[in-house]
């Protein structure tokens, strides 16, 4: 993560989560990140409405000039890439699994100004059926000179990465002894092969113990 504020909401919601896979909406508390709320948010499990806003900060509602609360959080994205962000906001909520990843806005009538934002989508535990169940922030790379005076319209996803405790459940590769065929041994000439400490005599080939398996 390149943005401050982002380290920093993750920082708080690793914090916040304990040993479990991700934290309860009542255990973020706004006065610990009221230096990062001007561009955080709460997403709703309401996939029917798109995954509203259920709070936006004020600094991502200057952003797009117009309040965000209950509005989709579909809409902020350009139509190519909606359905991406959908099963995206989807993985978050169900798996459990966090993402950081590039944005890119160009500015309403004028395609010219374009601003680099980074965004931060991390999961909270399910209490109810339409609970806030994604935490995340919207940040500008750089405040625009522009910024207050005008807006962004829909955004464009770029490179992005998964991150969270979900993922470190995956196993991952062991080192583990087993047979390992090294090379082939003639056993008829008298000038076979001279072994190398360790190595043993096969079915004509010579095996040496190590190797690798998942």
């Amino acid at each position: 993560m390149k943005s401050p504020a982002n380290r920093d909401l993750y920082a708080y919601w690793n914090e916040r989560r304990g040993n479990r896979v991700a934290p309860e909406r009542g255990d973020i508390e706004p006065n610990a990140i009221r230096h990062i709320l001007g561009d955080s948010f709460f997403l709703s499990a309401d996939q029917a409405a798109k995954f509203p806003f259920r709070l936006a900060g004020t600094r991502l509602c200057a952003l797009f000039g117009r309040e965000l609360k209950n509005d989709s959080f579909m809409n902020i994205w350009c139509d190519a890439q909606q359905l991406t962000m959908h099963n995206l906001i989807n993985i978050v909520a169900e798996e459990k699994v966090g993402v950081v990843a590039q944005a890119i806005g160009r500015i309403t009538n004028d395609s010219a100004l374009l601003v680099n934002l980074e965004m931060l989508l991390l999961p909270l535990q399910k209490r109810g059926p339409l609970d806030a169940r994604v935490l995340g922030t919207l940040v500008p790379m750089t405040v625009p000179f522009w910024f207050g005076v005008r807006t962004v319209g829909p955004l464009k996803l770029g490179m992005m990465r998964h991150i969270g405790a979900a993922l470190d459940e995956i196993p991952v590769p062991r080192l583990a002894r087993e047979p390992k065929v090294a090379m082939v041994v003639n056993e008829n000439r008298a000038d076979r092969t001279r072994l190398l400490p360790g190595g043993q005599i096969r079915h004509g080939f010579v095996v040496y113990e190590g190797g690798r398996t998942d």
